[in-house]
């Protein structure tokens, strides 16, 4: 578990660096560069002190030693030249391992500031090596930073995510683990104290003979197209006891190095962004497409071993687009690999994208042996939906976990699955899902309609919901700085569905809507409706609605108001600019019984889904004008 103490010098560090170094990746990148030539210093001294020689800081290299770089009496820009050039110069040094070679491969200094490098090597100074896993936590602490979208669309997995997932497909000391799209190695690192942990006992010894320990630190493998997430990856598990770690630079969609490579267990969170004109694959895809997350899953599915399992995050593209290549790859999965789909809450990845994305579990041999496929739905993962994703007591994960890992479990015994009935989640033959011939992977799809027609009773919107009143803070309290509550006034700040980012906070707050309240807009115009990802102040101009659980569902009542957006008006039945709370309270609603509610939710869920597919269509073919059109006209169209 990671100190306050160590948490407290890597956040020194990068307030120190975030003046000359503004990107967090580049942060991240200097920190660990300066780590890992400190620690080669560490381990030099501890050579000598056992009467070795020091191996890593010798020879012409000697002048580069850590005790140098900081002897006293040493100007500061005498300092500054003599740390660039060194790490410069790293790659060259004959006496370290081709692992230090790979992290500094590339490295230099971004900054010329002699102040800023010397406050920045006295708290790297604070950090000495060891192989204890509180090293380890204080590098994920750090590459925790590292959550903006890359280049090529990758997102930082959330760690109880990442967690989730290699607890279903629990991987064991024996198997070959691979994450094809690696970045800091997330997945790999979660796998392997996975096993440790399974492989204690109960005198908290570790279990695992020496050949196992070494065996399992070489089963481990990742691979990544970027030069600087190899990099990270590469100290993440060297520092998780990972001596020659197996992490390559590789770009998996467009190589053939490494196809005849299989592994027992994959995890990944591939890239959701295809480039421009898209994917050049190789030929031996069993997919034809040209879209990353449709190779990537195709990639996967196609390196399990015989009896290999794979936990896969993909968009929501995957599970109902109509395009021809998502369509045979759904039917491969289904036919051969897929065991239970996973839908995850529409915020996992906020505030970095707002992708709805699923879990697919593949298992090649459980997938031949059941003709059945398990859906489960969790509705929160613990976290808020805002931009901060604070912690929240609802958390579906550790219950779809339980009832997904005791799914599996009655396969592989072959025991029979007719009681088995998860609260959160169905089972549905195969015949159903390729009954339609799109295999769409949607759950809600499958659900058993069992709404009647019938006239449900007209409620006051008071009597199943709170309604809160906005009231704007003093003029002298708001800021644009992040300090404070986020703070919203009126229609202007509303989104598709969820309010967007904030413009303003305040640091005296007088009325709040809290995660999953429903916003309205009282005034100029009446109406507007959006949902609330996280704890807000809400103005004058706005009203905040919170269903009582136990009567009224969120979504059903979300969607009843948005139906009713240009009927929503104030007394004696006349429009008004504006609304007051005895009014909102005063909205009759139809009110069927919870669980019905819930169904028809589950309904138009399954439209929704429908509509973004034909609007991802849209997009593919508005793409495919524009790409002809130049064809014809040229780079230069006149």
């Amino acid at each position: 578990m990671l100190d306050a103490d160590t948490k407290r010098r890597i956040d020194t560090a990068r307030d120190i660096l975030v003046g000359k170094v503004p990107d967090p990746k580049s942060q991240v990148e200097q920190i660990t560069i300066a780590l890992i030539y400190k620690f080669m210093d560490d381990m030099d001294a501890e050579s000598e002190e056992w009467g070795g020689e020091r191996e890593f800081f010798a020879g012409d290299f000697a002048r580069y030693g850590w005790t140098k770089l900081l002897r006293p009496g040493l100007g500061g820009h005498q300092t500054l030249n003599l740390y660039a050039e060194a790490i410069t110069r790293m790659p060259e040094n004959p006496g370290i391992p081709p692992l230090f070679r790979d992290i500094f491969n590339n490295a230099y200094l971004p900054y010329r500031d002699p102040e800023t490098l010397r406050a920045f090597l006295k708290v790297i100074d604070e950090f000495s090596y060891d192989h204890s896993e509180r090293l380890g936590d204080a590098f994920e602490y750090l590459l925790s930073v590292l959550g903006s979208q890359g280049d090529a669309g990758q997102f930082r997995t959330p760690r109880h995510v990442i967690d989730f997932i290699v607890a279903v497909l629990d991987p064991k000391k024996s198997d070959v683990v691979l994450d094809p799209a690696c970045g800091t190695a997330g997945f790999l690192i979660s796998s392997y104290k996975h096993i440790l942990a399974a492989n204690t006992g109960e005198d908290g010894q570790n279990t695992l003979t020496p050949d196992e320990r070494g065996r399992l630190a070489d089963n481990f493998r990742g691979y990544d197209i970027s030069p600087d997430m190899v990099r990270l990856s590469l100290v993440n598990m060297y520092l998780h006891g990972f001596p020659a770690p197996h992490i390559f630079e590789y770009d998996t969609l467009t190589s053939e190095d490494r196809w005849n490579e299989y592994a027992d267990v994959i995890l990944a969170n591939p890239p959701f962004m295809s480039p421009k004109g898209g994917i050049r694959p190789h030929n031996r895809f069993g997919v034809r497409s040209k879209r990353s997350e449709v190779l990537f899953v195709d990639y996967m599915a196609e390196h399990l071993t015989p009896a290999g399992r794979a936990g896969i995050i993909v968009p929501e593209g995957i599970i109902f687009q109509s395009q021809n290549a998502h369509r045979q790859l759904r039917k491969m999965l289904v036919e051969d690999y897929l065991v239970a789909v996973v839908s995850l809450p529409a915020g996992v990845f906020n505030p970095y994208s707002g992708v709805k994305t699923s879990v697919l579990i593949l298992d090649r041999p459980l997938a031949k042996r059941t003709g059945r496929i398990a859906f489960f739905k969790a509705e929160s993962d613990g976290f808020d939906l805002g931009a901060q994703r604070r912690p929240i007591q609802e958390n579906d994960l550790p219950q779809v976990q339980a009832e997904l890992v005791e799914y599996l479990r009655r396969l592989r015994a072959g025991e029979p699955l007719d009681d088995f009935e998860p609260t959160l989640g169905l089972v549905v033959e195969k015949e159903r899902v390729a009954a339609a011939d799109d295999y769409n992977l949607s759950g809600e799809r499958y659900r058993e309609n069992n709404i009647q027609s019938s006239h449900f009773p007209l409620v006051p919107l008071g009597q199943i919901a709170q309604v809160v009143a906005g009231q704007s803070p003093p003029g002298k309290s708001y800021n644009d700085a992040g300090i404070g509550t986020p703070f919203y006034q009126g229609k202007t700040e509303f989104g598709q569905t969820f309010i967007g980012g904030p413009v303003k906070w305040t640091t005296d707050p007088r009325r709040f809507a809290e995660h999953g309240d429903i916003l309205m807009s009282v005034r100029a115009p009446v109406g507007p409706i959006n949902l609330v990802g996280e704890r807000i102040c809400i103005g004058r101009g706005l009203a905040a609605i919170r269903p009582s659980m136990e009567r009224l569902d969120t979504m059903y009542a979300f969607h009843v108001l948005r139906a009713m957006e240009p009927d929503i008006k104030g007394d004696a039945g006349a429009a008004f600019a504006s609304i007051n709370k005895a009014q909102i309270e005063n909205i009759q609603i139809p009110l069927p019984p919870l669980e019905v509610q819930r169904e028809i939710m589950a309904e138009i869920e399954g439209y929704q889904q429908a509509i973004d597919g034909h609007r991802q269509q849209v997009r593919d073919l508005e793409d495919k004008i524009r790409s002809t059109v130049s064809r014809v006209w040229g780079e230069n169209p006149k």
